[in-house]
């Protein structure tokens, strides 16, 4: 067998494959074999036919066309294999000559992973912004604490911004009702900002058992594209306005939240929560920024077939959450305004990125020969199973090898984040 490889590009490779004779008569002998299995001749049982005399009675055109296929099925794998190339998925073959019984030249293709230069990790210019909470997060909380025992008094006065409003409303543009412009017996709180501007100012001043009409010009940047920039009517019927009555932010309140004294207490619960989810959030952020410089600083090209991978993982991750909402991937779609074409190229581009950073991390943590032990894995899939413990289909998976493998791949990345993170902050 001779074998000439192409590199099309970091991510694909071409392999010409020539057989000759010496790869081919064995080919044809196991052809043989394999076709006299299901070949009926008077004194002999079904697939007890000798060779010699199986082949006088089969089709030239179908031994040399199964010989062939045989061939070629055995070659590719060995092609690969001989040239330390490693293909990703099962690779495109396309066989260009077939001399008879004599020689059969085939070219291989397949994706391949690209060689990785990993930059230098340990000058990303990165800075971890800091951690602030601030009086008016803490008030914020508070506000909503209070909301949360507020109490609500049906009243007959007009509408007021900080009123709770239950209503019935159309939405029509060019007099047609518009697709999500529409519901009955509504909850809305007025200066929540739920709706665009305008609707909730719109309510204001008015009675209960008010019917009034609301014309207003959706923003330009809005998400639904069919209805950016539009000007609408929403027809509204108010059928009740209740007076949402907060408590006083004092030290009752503190008291009737948990273990707290004083609102000074609560106050103080508040900011370390904050602060503790700020802390969170600002270690993510900075992760993900490090591991970005990092893949600029590298030279690393993604598979296509690896972003086509991570795009159906994106799409199914978005699928399944939509269903938990009674929706389909197409409603999603019309909630973001976007076409597919316009959400495959954004997608794209994202998993093309996460591809490149996994594979960069992947070489870093090869490099830095950062391994994750066989016990803290068996410890993470016993979480997991104590986890999942009411889910059978969950702890089954558990058990597949292919699943424990990608924990461990999972762990030794994370442990490769904290590797970077310690490298940058020296």
């Amino acid at each position: 067998m001779k074998t000439t490889v192409k590199k099309i590009s970091d991510t694909k490779v071409e392999i010409k494959v020539v057989l000759d004779k010496k790869e081919l008569t064995p080919a044809r002998e196991k052809a043989i074999k394999r076709l006299a299995a299901e070949l009926k001749i008077p004194g002999f049982r079904k697939g007890k036919v000798p060779a010699d005399m199986a082949e006088k009675h089969l089709n030239p055109n179908d031994i040399s066309q199964t010989a062939v296929d045989i061939a070629v099925r055995e070659a590719v794998p060995q092609a690969f294999i001989s040239n330390k190339i490693s293909p990703l998925i099962i690779p495109e073959v396309n066989v260009t000559k077939i001399v008879s019984d004599e020689s059969v030249e085939f070219i291989a293709k397949a994706d391949i992973l690209p060689e990785v230069k990993v930059g230098d990790y340990k000058k990303l210019g990165v800075k971890k912004p800091e951690i602030k909470v601030s009086e008016k997060d803490i008030n914020d909380v508070l506000d909503n604490i209070a909301s949360a025992y507020a109490e609500k008094k049906v009243t007959k006065r007009p509408a007021k911004l900080t009123d709770e409003v239950i209503i019935d409303f159309t939405g029509k543009k060019d007099g047609k009702p518009f697709q999500g412009g529409s519901a009955k017996d509504y909850t809305l709180g007025l200066g929540s900002g739920s709706f665009i501007p305008g609707f909730e100012d719109g309510i204001v001043g008015h009675e209960p058992g008010d019917k009034f009409e609301i014309p207003l010009t959706f923003p330009k940047d809005y998400h639904a594209k069919e209805l950016a920039g539009k000007k609408v009517v929403f027809e509204v019927l108010l059928k009740q306005i209740n007076e949402v009555i907060k408590p006083k932010v004092d030290d009752e309140l503190a008291k009737k939240c948990g273990p707290f004294k004083t609102l000074g207490d609560l106050k103080a619960d508040i900011k370390k929560n904050l602060t503790a989810q700020n802390e969170h959030k600002v270690e993510e952020k900075y992760k993900d920024d490090l591991v970005n410089a990092l893949v600029k600083k590298s030279t690393v090209s993604a598979p296509d077939i690896l972003i086509s991978d991570q795009m159906k993982f994106i799409k199914d991750d978005i699928t399944r959450n939509a269903m938990s909402q009674g929706l389909q991937f197409e409603d999603y779609l019309k909630q973001i305004g976007k076409t597919e074409e316009e959400w495959e190229k954004e997608a794209k581009k994202i998993a093309e990125d996460r591809v490149k950073a996994s594979l960069v991390l992947q070489v870093l943590a090869r490099d830095e020969k950062i391994t994750v032990p066989d016990d803290d894995v068996s410890a993470k899939v016993a979480e997991l199973k104590d986890v999942y413990k009411k889910s059978p289909e969950a702890l089954k998976n558990l058990k597949d090898p292919r699943v424990r493998q990608d924990i461990k791949n999972r762990m030794t990345i994370e442990k490769t984040l904290d590797f970077l993170v310690r490298a940058n902050e020296k």
